[in-house]
Order: structure tokens, then C-alpha cells, then sequence
């Protein structure tokens, strides 16, 4: 039985260009799928926050000399177009999955409504939400702990390159060591970058743990949801 029956999944838009400079690189997305896929077959209610970097990032070069506000609106649009193709990939998968945006585009995908969302997840759909929390200025973590919250997740989910916290950069340092799990307050004073500090400080407020873990590595997903020891888990 899976550990967790509701669970908040955060994936970068970066997790979708694979080995690709930009874009969305179909095997790594389709691989993605079939995970996300195997953890809804044990019964997991699944939620998504995706992200827009490997489209445009608000906060990188391509934004330089742009008003930070219309950045952050043009990596909004591009979360909606990463959750057209996740819900896609899903689609021809076998999946059910319904796009929720928090900016109203509404020809192309259905606008965010917290009962509809709830309505969906315990009929079994997952739910990829695109357009960040809506509003610039905030990150899609800080959409992820904001919809995990209003989802009723029991833990968010957050999928990166590392398996885990690590003590010090293990590309960097051979004797990192990864924590299997820290509290919140242990991580704010370690300065460990978890999530950025709106993101956190969310979680913290709400008491939904996080587990970070990597995406890359295969079966992580299903191990995290059966509760086994993988990634780092961050809790009250």
C-alpha cells in the first residue's frame, strides 16, 4: 500500500529538456509519465505543478532589460505549455489528466477552480497545474506549496536532479553525504536551499512535508510513494 493516498507532485521545466539545451525532449517526458502512471495504478491521488525554465525563466538571460513582471507572465505561458504536453504524454498513455491554469486562457485549457481540482482527484484524474500561483513575483514552488495546501496533499513532492539534500554539493565535494531527513528548522539554519524561502515558509506555516528526491533516477517516484528511504524527507 502506498504511503501516501494524495500527493503533490512539483517537476521543473527543466526535468523535461532530458539531455536536450531546451525544449521538451520526448523519451525523458514519456519516461515521466509512465512513473507518474505506475504510482496512480497502487491507488495515489495525483496532483502536478510544473514549471516553465526549459521555455523561458523569468529570472534568467533572456529576461535581461525586461520588466520583471511581464518576464514572469511570459514563464507563466510557458508552465501551460508544458502542462499541454504532460496531459498529452498522459493521454497516450492511457492516463486521464485535466490542465487547470491560474491565468485564464481559457480556449486552450480550463481555469484553476479549487472544487472542480478537488472533484477531479478523487475521481481518480490527475491534475497538472499550469500558470504558477498567477501572479509574478512568485516561483511555481511557491505554486507547488500553494496547491498542495489548498489540494489537501499529504506531502509535496519535489522532483529535481539530486536524490536529496546533501550536505555540500556532491558534484563538487566526494564526501557529501545525503540527509534521509531534516526538519524544518534544521534546514533553515543550515541554510540548506530546499525550496526558495516564500515556497518554505509556506510548507512550514501549513506543516506539509516535502521530499525531495530525483526524477532521473528510475523507480524514485514509486519508492517515495511506498514510503522507502529515498531522497530527503523535510518535515515539522
Amino acid at each position: 500500500m502506498p504511503a501516501y493516498k494524495r500527493i503533490l507532485l512539483k517537476l521543473s521545466g527543466e526535468a523535461l529538456m532530458g539531455d536536450d539545451a531546451y525544449g521538451i525532449n520526448r523519451s525523458t517526458i514519456v519516461r515521466m509519465v509512465r512513473e507518474v502512471q505506475e504510482i496512480t495504478q497502487l491507488g495515489c491521488e495525483v496532483a502536478v505543478v510544473i514549471g516553465g525554465g526549459n521555455i523561458f525563466r523569468g529570472v534568467a538571460g533572456g529576461s535581461v532589460g525586461m520588466d520583471r513582471a511581464t518576464a514572469d507572465y511570459m514563464g507563466m505561458l510557458a508552465t501551460v505549455m508544458n502542462a499541454l504536453a504532460l496531459a498529452d504524454t498522459m493521454r497516450q498513455e492511457g492516463m486521464t489528466a485535466r490542465v487547470m491554469s491560474a491565468i485564464g486562457i481559457d480556449q486552450v485549457v480550463e481555469p484553476y477552480v479549487r472544487p472542480k481540482a478537488l472533484q477531479y482527484l478523487e475521481e481518480g484524474k490527475v491534475v497538472v497545474f499550469a500558470g504558477g500561483t498567477g501572479n509574478p513575483f512568485f516561483t511555481t514552488d511557491t505554486a507547488a506549496a500553494l496547491r498542495g495546501a489548498e489540494m489537501g496533499a499529504e506531502i509535496m513532492l519535489k522532483a529535481t536532479k539530486v536524490d536529496g539534500v546533501y550536505t555540500a554539493d556532491p558534484k563538487k565535494d566526494p564526501n557529501a553525504t545525503r540527509y534521509p531527513s531534516l526538519t524544518f528548522d534544521e534546514a533553515i539554519i543550515q541554510n540548506l536551499q530546499v525550496l526558495d524561502a516564500t515556497a518554505f515558509a509556506l510548507c512550514r506555516d501549513q506543516k506539509l512535508p516535502i521530499k525531495v528526491f530525483s526524477i532521473f533516477k528510475p523507480g524514485a517516484l514509486k519508492r517515495v510513494v511506498m514510503g522507502e528511504d529515498e531522497g530527503t524527507l523535510v518535515h515539522v
